[in-house]
């Protein structure tokens, strides 16, 4: 069929973050026939499954879980000979996440929302190189804030998921671009899941290399009494003294965004 006579179609791609759950309420009765889509790796917090249950009930239309070849992280790491994602290789975002999505859109003639904020420009999210896909950024167009976005998210009765009480972002529960600080939140959340962590960090005694999801330092450094002390009180002057609010202010209002924003990352995992 000719691509100009293909029917437009309108898709929100969910992170499982505050933005994009925010945006998909705002956009509710504004977009006709919206799609949402959840690229699913099978190693999200529990906190990010049960999140999109609520909103799909909220929304009234299935989120769609997709996934790469019908495989999740366990799989694309054995293919990939147990080699660990990094900043540097980000092949989890490439295979976990954009070719699930590109290979849903298809060939289709695509508008993908974006919900990156009137307040954050200077953050880029997903944009396709693919001719067929339009992207569009209603806070931007709008002007809606990081207040608005809350706002929305509260008054639709859903809140901010669970996870922002002791961490930053959504993703899956070993993002390496999470905090110190978010890795002892995990360790005192969800101990099984900070194991399961740990189980993937490797060394080869032969190449003399470690492969950890933080640099320099492996779970089980980060898992020690005194190290997560230590972690908590450089995170808590730190807070304290780039944003200039107590060291008694709770993780959630940091980690929410109402007092700073993380950085780093990969927006299509966590916006």
């Amino acid at each position: 069929m000719n691509g100009q006579n293909q029917t437009l179609r309108h898709i929100l791609a969910l992170s499982g973050g505050k933005d994009s759950a925010a945006l998909a309420i705002y956009l509710k009765d504004r977009v006709n026939e919206m799609e949402y889509v959840f690229c699913d790796t099978e190693k999200e917090l529990p906190e990010t499954y049960a999140y999109l249950d609520k909103l799909q009930v909220f929304l009234g239309r299935e989120i769609k879980r997709l996934k790469h070849e019908g495989m999740g992280f366990d799989g694309l790491l054995k293919m990939r000979r147990g080699f660990l994602p990094s900043p540097q290789m980000r092949w989890c975002t490439e295979y976990l996440k954009i070719k699930p999505y590109e290979k849903y859109v298809g060939e289709s003639r695509i508008i993908s929302y974006v919900g990156i904020r009137a307040d954050e420009r200077h953050r880029k999210g997903y944009v396709s190189t693919k001719p067929n896909i339009a992207s569009r950024f209603p806070f931007i167009e709008d002007g809606l804030v990081k207040a608005d976005i809350i706002r929305i998210l509260e008054e639709s009765g859903l809140g901010i998921p669970e996870y922002y009480k002791w961490r930053s972002r959504s993703g899956c529960f070993f993002c390496f671009f999470q905090q110190r600080r978010e890795w002892v939140g995990l360790l005192e959340n969800h101990p099984d899941l900070f194991a399961l962590a740990m189980e993937y960090e490797k060394e080869d005694p032969v190449a003399s290399v470690r492969y950890t999801w933080t640099q320099g330092e492996s779970l089980a450094d980060i898992a020690r009494p005194d190290r997560v002390a230590q972690i908590k009180r450089d995170f808590d002057r730190r807070q304290a003294r780039e944003c200039g609010h107590s060291p008694n202010q709770s993780l959630a209002a940091v980690f929410a965004g109402e007092l700073t924003d993380s950085d780093g990352g990969c927006l299509i995992c966590h916006l």
